[in-house]
C-alpha cells in the first residue's frame, strides 16, 4: 500500500496521511456496491429522498468542524463559512425535482391501441473523482443525484482534501444508508486507472485538469462506461459601456479573487469597453488593494493561501512571463507582506497591456490574477472571448437583456451570465465545451447522465 498525504498550505506541514485502499478491499467494495445497488434500485424514490435528507442533516451537524478543516486542507478563509449554503441549495433542487426528472416520459405522436413511454433506469455503479477546490459542492453534485436515481457510488477524493471523503462517509453512515451503496476509497493513479478499465464502473464523473480528463477517458476506453468531465477554464467577462460599473467592479473582482482564484468558473480575463475602461480599471485596482492575505483560520483574512506550492509557482511564473513580455502590473506585492514569493501565499494581481500571445491570457491560471483588455465593440469582445481552447462560462455586464442574449448566442461556452459570475445554477445544469470537457451535472441533464433510457412499446390486442 502507498501513502496519500495532504500537506496544509497554511504552514507546509503534513496534515493527514492515509494508506491506499488495498486491492482486496477494493474488490470487495465493488462487489458490495453491485449487490447493494440492485436492491436500492427497487427502493421507492420517496424512501431514497428520506435517506438524502438524513444525510443532509448529518452534514449540517458537522459544518462547524468542517469549516476550519477545509481551511487547513486547501486554504479557504473561515470567514466565508465553508460550502454549506451552496451545498444546501443544490440538494434542495435535487430533492424537489427528482420525481419529475426520473418519471416516465410519454412518447410524442400518441397511437391508438398502443402504450408508449420511456422510463429512466439507474446505470449501476457510479464513480466520482472529486477535486479539492470546492470539495463538497462538486462531489455532491453527482453523488446525491446518482443515489437518488438508484445507483451505488464510489468516491475517490483529491489528496489535498482527503478528509472530505471521510466526512461524506460519516454523514451517510449517520443517515443509515444501506451498506455498500456509498464507499469512500483512497486510491493512487494506477489503482484508479485499473478500476475504470475493469468494466465494473458504469459511469465516472471527474473534475480536474485537461490532462487528468484525457487520462480518465483513456483508462475507461473500451469499458463502455459513461464519462462526465469538467476540466480547464479561462472564463472571460465583458463590461459594456451601459453597465452598472460599481456592480461590475464588485462582482468581477470577487469573481477573480474569491478562493484565491481557484474556482472552476472564476474570472481570469476581462474585456472592458473603451468608454468605461478607465473607470472600471481604477475601481478594480482600489478594491483589490483591500484584500487581506493571511492565515485562513483568522476571521480577518479575506484571501488565503493557494492550495499547493506547485499551484502558486504556476501563478508566479505566468505573471513574471507576462511582465517580461510587456504587461503592466497594478498591485504592488509589498501591500501583501504575507507573500514572500516562496510559499502558498500569493498576492492578488491585475495586469493590463496584456494580449492573447501571453500565457496568462490563454492557459488556465487558477490563481489570484486577472488580465484586463480594452475593446471598442461587441464584435471585438466576442472575438476575444471565443479565442480560447476552453468554454465553461462567460460573464456579460449590461442591463440590456436582449443585447446580452444576442452576444451570448455567439459565444462558445457552457453558461452565459448577465450581471453575475462564478455561480452554478442547479436548475440549469453545469456543462462546458471545447477542452472544458463533456457531459452535464445538476439540472435534469444531471439525472439523465446517471440513468439510461428504457423504452416501452406495448400493443393492445
Amino acid at each position: 500500500m502507498k501513502k496519500i498525504e495532504c500537506i496544509s498550505p497554511i504552514d507546509g506541514k503534513l496534515l493527514a496521511s492515509r494508506d491506499t485502499t488495498s486491492n482486496e478491499a477494493l474488490a470487495n467494495i465493488v462487489a458490495e456496491a453491485k449487490r447493494a445497488q440492485k436492491e436500492w434500485a427497487k427502493t421507492p424514490l420517496a424512501t431514497r429522498k428520506e435517506y438524502m435528507k438524513k444525510f443532509m442533516a448529518a452534514m449540517q451537524s458537522m459544518n462547524q468542524e468542517i469549516i476550519p478543516e477545509l481551511a487547513q486542507q486547501m486554504g479557504r478563509p473561515v470567514r466565508f463559512g465553508g460550502e454549506w449554503r451552496g451545498f444546501d441549495e443544490r440538494m434542495q433542487f435535487m430533492l424537489q425535482y427528482a420525481d419529475q426528472a426520473l418519471s416516465d416520459r410519454s412518447a410524442p405522436d400518441p397511437k391508438e391501441g398502443f402504450v408508449r413511454f420511456q422510463a429512466r433506469e439507474p446505470v449501476g455503479v457510479v464513480m466520482v473523482i472529486a477535486p479539492w477546490n470546492y470539495p463538497y459542492l462538486t462531489a455532491n453534485s453527482t453523488i446525491s443525484v446518482a443515489l437518488l436515481s438508484g445507483n451505488a457510488v464510489i468516491l475517490k477524493h483529491s489528496a489535498q482534501t482527503i478528509l472530505v471523503g471521510e466526512r461524506f462517509q460519516k454523514a451517510f453512515d449517520m443517515a443509515g444508508l444501506p451498506n455498500g451503496l456509498f464507499s469512500n476509497v483512497v486510491l493512487d493513479h494506477g489503482q484508479t486507472e485499473k478500476l475504470l478499465g475493469s468494466g465494473d464502473i458504469n459511469f465516472v464523473n471527474f473534475t480536474g485538469s485537461v490532462g487528468g480528463g484525457r487520462a480518465i477517458e483513456k483508462a475507461a476506453a473500451g469499458s463502455f462506461a459513461g464519462v462526465g468531465l469538467e476540466l480547464g477554464g479561462k472564463d472571460p467577462a465583458y463590461v459594456m459601456e451601459n453597465a452598472d460599473i460599481k456592480a461590475a467592479i464588485d462582482g468581477l473582482v470577487d469573481g477573480a479573487f474569491f478562493n484565491s482564484g481557484q474556482c472552476c468558473c472564476g474570472i481570469e480575463r476581462i474585456y472592458v469597453h473603451e468608454k468605461v475602461y478607465d473607470e472600471f480599471l481604477s475601481g478594480a485596482i482600489e478594491l483589490t488593494k483591500k484584500y487581506v492575505l493571511d492565515n485562513p483560520l483568522d476571521e480577518k483574512t479575506t484571501l488565503g493561501p493557494m492550495a499547493n506550492i506547485r499551484f502558486a509557482k504556476t501563478v508566479r511564473d505566468q505573471v513574471a512571463a507576462a511582465i517580461k513580455d510587456g504587461a503592466k502590473p497594478h498591485i504592488d506585492p509589498k501591500l501583501f507582506p504575507k507573500d514572500n514569493g516562496k510559499d502558498c501565499y500569493v498576492a492578488p494581481q491585475i495586469l493590463t497591456d496584456v494580449n492573447h500571445d501571453m500565457v496568462v491570457m490563454r492557459e488556465e491560471t487558477f490563481g489570484p490574477v486577472v488580465g484586463i483588455m480594452k475593446v471598442k465593440s461587441d464584435a471585438e469582445a466576442v472575438q476575444l472571448m471565443n479565442d480560447s481552447q476552453f468554454g465553461l462560462t462567460v460573464s456579460l455586464w449590461t442591463n440590456d437583456v436582449e443585447r446580452a442574449t444576442t452576444i451570448g448566442r455567439q459565444l462558445d461556452t457552457g453558461t452565459v451570465f448577465m450581471n453575475r459570475c462564478d455561480y452554478v445554477d442547479p436548475g440549469l445544469g453545469w456543462t462546458g465545451t471545447k477542452e472544458t470537457g463533456r457531459g452535464i451535472s445538476l439540472g435534469f441533464g444531471g439525472f439523465d447522465s446517471v440513468t439510461r433510457p428504457k423504452n416501452f412499446h406495448l400493443k393492445k390486442l
